[in-house]
């Protein structure tokens, strides 16, 4: 019952909408991380004019994160990309004797590898250098559509985020960026009885990135994790609330040890 009601809550706080400031602010930033290049080029060009008269900090951090975008890309070692092919004939002699069709073969979930590369079934090595989210679907049909006519692609970008701690599953969960924070509690089985929700932090190499009131106000904001700037690889930390929590190192190996065999995809594509 316990963990039901946080689950409940933590739910509730996802759909709760963000007021004045925040909401817009969020909802800005969402617009801009799913940006064309040329959007995002208007947008630093028009940054360039207003550093003319005044240089506020927001101003330089907006501007470095757009020309590190045009750049180098959105994507990195690590990322997960979620692929699927409508198969024009899905019922085949081929299926029944359980063989997978080219369009069955490229609908997966696929790691983004050195060199911003993804390696696709049939088609070989397909290069995300450089790459923004909005341009992923075209460059994947692209490349998809010299080994099969006329396909029709769906392609979606997902990060691998770790939970542990004090919850029903730890584990790395794949999920689209413009999910909402709250998500990954209930993906994990919700908090224990022994959660300290009030020190949940969220880490990036043991870093904190993100804890503490400011962090609890972000998912109550119904904040998403590319608002948060939430990277491949980071983790959502729920402590315990015990005074001296022992098995704490044993649960994180448990977590990496379970890596190969707990990577959830939570999205699905129309």
């Amino acid at each position: 019952m316990h963990r039901t009601l946080l689950i409940a809550s933590l739910t509730a706080l996802a759909l709760v909408p963000a007021s004045g400031r925040a909401q817009g602010s969020g909802d800005e930033t969402a617009r801009r991380l799913q940006a064309t290049r040329a959007e995002l080029e208007a947008r630093r060009d028009a940054l360039r004019e207003m550093a003319r008269t005044s240089r506020p900090d927001w101003l330089v951090a907006e501007s470095t994160v757009i020309r590190t975008r045009l750049d180098q890309g959105d994507f990195r070692v690590g990322d997960r990309v979620v692929v699927t092919v409508e198969d024009p004939a899905p019922v085949r002699a081929a299926d029944r004797a359980g063989v997978k069709s080219e369009e069955q073969q490229l609908s997966d979930t696929f790691t983004v590898g050195a060199g911003q590369e993804l390696l696709l079934p049939v088609v070989g090595t397909v290069s995300l250098k450089g790459a923004l989210r909005s341009e992923l679907q075209p460059i994947v049909a692209r490349e998809i559509a010299r080994f099969i006519r006329d396909p029709v692609v769906h392609a979606r970008a997902l990060l691998s985020v770790g939970v542990t701690g004090e919850v029903a599953r730890p584990g790395y969960y794949a999920v689209p960026g413009d999910a909402v924070v709250a998500m990954l509690f209930t993906a994990a089985g919700g908090p224990t009885k022994d959660a300290e929700m009030k020190k949940l932090k969220l880490e990036r190499a043991g870093k904190t990135l993100w804890e503490g009131n400011e962090f609890r106000r972000a998912i109550a904001e119904g904040r998403t994790l590319e608002d948060l700037r939430v990277q491949a690889g980071d983790q959502l930390i729920v402590p315990s609330n015990k005074h001296s929590d022992l098995f704490s190192p044993i649960r994180f190996i448990a977590v990496l040890l379970s890596i190969p065999v707990t990577i959830y995809t939570l999205t699905h594509l129309k």
